[in-house]
């Protein structure tokens, strides 16, 4: 294949939007961090847990459409425009050389956001800054998110108080970060964080004087809005005032928000050069709400595209692992390599999509993004994975495509690694599987003549399988290889960074590169209702990780009928 060019145009992905249950379905003490079901898969009665059919979230494919820049979903049902006689409109915040956008203070019933669907932690510190007489709002996406009725993945309150009265009112507070402080507020096991106007307007970036005060504000609709104005996109510049039920939006995030569409506060080529990470979340928030990128920020992010190989790795781990880990890693996938950037950030995934042929447009789907549509129906926002399950899952299809497996060979793998059962009987229980393997996978090896006979052979397969797992973990770490893993490519940007630890490397080594050759083959076999334990997930545990891993693996290579 050619390597394809990028050009930004009127031509793009449209995105369903995601669908991950409707926050109002629920009374909150349910929408916090639970176990879940674990459905059962045809595979066997002795492991049926292991080989289940996946009934969570069903996700919509992806379709190709004229519409927009990167795509657009329906506006959701209860966002309605608000009364006249229940807004409040001022001329303030500039959304282009012509265009004044109107401050608008905005009823939340309009919205069908209710008090109860803010936890009881941040409700706690919320009335206890509100009875010291400080001025408390929700801020940023956790309102976006209500008002689109998703459930937050978490919730930022800033206050009038100063950080230190902040820490007076709490005993377990800590002043965290440097150049931009806030605080951390405990309640039970819970982090609030908590950030103050005052620090925001010392440390956020100088306030342009051409905007000025306009005429009829008072003095907190003037604080609140240069702290919107500091904001990255518009969608995050909306605050909630739960005590009062108001919504402030000074910016035009609400007419994003009711539009799809992610645009910057200030001009996208600007943004971006103040905040370079800000390229990447536009991608995260257009791939988890399915919004479209507006054409000043389609275009800033293919232009400073390369400014992200400056960033810190660290501030890149943080960011991909949103991405990835929180139930939209499919479409962020998709995105990235829309953008052109999959080659910078991952270069291996990069070289497997251009050697599929696979069209920036592109409506197909491969085994990489069905392993992560899989992921994605198992985390959420408020539910989401360890960083450990999704490097595992791109380690594991590395391997696959450095030598394509008979699927006999995967599912033994899996079995061997989710129930620590003996090798050996994870090969008698892989065989008596009569479940067709997905044939449309160029990483099975699905011909007769690839089959594997022995179990002697089969072993030594499924060993060596486990080796190439460690050996792919070693690539992602490896900046020589990952400065050649495009070369094929010669048109395509070139970059060795390695923003993965090496801890979390070797953990992930540990965690799926190795299986037992010997092992209890009487322990007990997992019930069938055997739940996802997402506190467990969440934290990285090695058994935790390692089940649900098995389980997205046998979705993709044996798929519910």
């Amino acid at each position: 294949m050619a390597y394809g060019s990028f050009c930004v145009s009127s031509k793009a992905l449209v995105f369903s939007r995601p669908c991950y249950g409707s926050i109002r379905d629920l009374p909150f003490s349910l929408r916090t961090p639970t176990v879940s079901s674990l459905p059962s898969f045809p595979f066997l009665s002795s492991l049926i847990l292991l080989l289940h059919k996946s009934v969570a979230k069903n996700q919509s494919p992806f379709q190709i459409g004229h519409c927009g820049c990167v795509g657009a979903i329906a506006a959701p049902r209860n966002l309605v425009k608000p009364r006249k006689e229940e807004s409040r409109d001022f001329s303030g915040a500039r959304r282009s050389k012509d265009k004044l956008m109107p401050w608008k203070k905005l009823d939340a019933n309009e919205f069908g956001i209710q008090r109860s669907m803010i936890p009881e932690s941040t409700r706690m510190v919320l009335n206890k800054l509100r009875k010291k007489g400080f001025q408390v709002y929700l801020v940023g996406g956790c309102v976006r998110d209500l008002i689109l009725d998703r459930i937050p993945k978490d919730f930022d309150v800033i206050t009038t108080a100063e950080l230190k009265e902040v820490r007076n009112v709490f005993p377990r507070c800590q002043i965290v970060g440097r150049r931009f402080p806030i605080c951390h507020v405990y309640v039970d096991d819970i982090i609030i964080e908590v950030s103050s106007f005052s620090t925001s307007a010392r440390t956020g970036k100088p306030f342009d004087k051409k905007l000025r005060r306009p005429a009829g504000c008072n003095e907190r609709d003037y604080i609140r809005w240069k702290n919107c104005l500091q904001r990255d996109f518009t969608v995050n510049g909306l605050m909630f005032d739960p005590l009062e039920n108001v919504v402030y939006d000074y910016i035009g995030g609400v007419e994003d928000i009711r539009n799809s569409k992610v645009r910057t506060v200030s001009s996208a080529k600007l943004s971006f050069v103040e905040d370079t990470a800000r390229i990447l979340r536009a991608i995260r928030i257009a791939a988890r709400l399915g919004f479209s990128l507006t054409k000043d920020v389609a275009v800033s992010v293919k232009e400073l595209s390369s400014s992200l190989l400056r960033l810190d790795p660290s501030r890149i781990r943080m960011e991909i692992n949103y991405m990835l880990a929180y139930g939209s890693a499919e479409a962020s996938l998709r995105l990235l390599w829309r953008f052109g950037l999959m080659e910078l950030l991952l270069p291996i995934q990069a070289s497997y999509f251009a050697s599929q042929g696979f069209r920036r447009r592109d409506e197909r789907s491969n085994m990489l993004l069905l392993l992560f549509r899989n992921l994605d129906r198992l985390v959420a926002p408020d539910q989401p994975c360890h960083e450990f399950l999704w490097i595992g899952i791109l380690a594991f299809h590395k391997a696959l495509v450095d030598q394509p497996r008979d699927p006999t060979v995967v599912a033994s793998f899996c079995l061997a690694i989710f129930s620590e059962i003996s090798l050996s009987e994870a090969i008698e229980i892989a065989r008596t599987n009569s479940k067709q393997h997905n044939t449309q996978f160029q990483e099975l090896s699905s011909h007769e003549k690839d089959t594997v006979k022995s179990d002697s052979k089969l072993s030594q397969q499924v060993i060596s399988f486990a080796e190439s797992i460690k050996s792919a973990v070693r690539k992602m770490s490896d900046r020589d290889y990952l400065a050649n893993a495009m070369s094929k490519y010669p048109q395509a940007p070139g970059s060795d960074m390695v923003f993965m630890s090496r801890p979390v490397l070797e953990r992930v080594q540990k965690m799926f590169g190795s299986v037992r050759r010997k092992g209890n083959d009487e322990r007990d076999v997992p019930s069938l209702d055997r739940r996802i334990n997402h506190k467990s997930l969440a934290l990285g545990d090695f058994h935790e990780t390692r089940r649900v891993f098995a389980r997205i693996v046998f979705d993709t290579v044996y798929p519910p009928t």
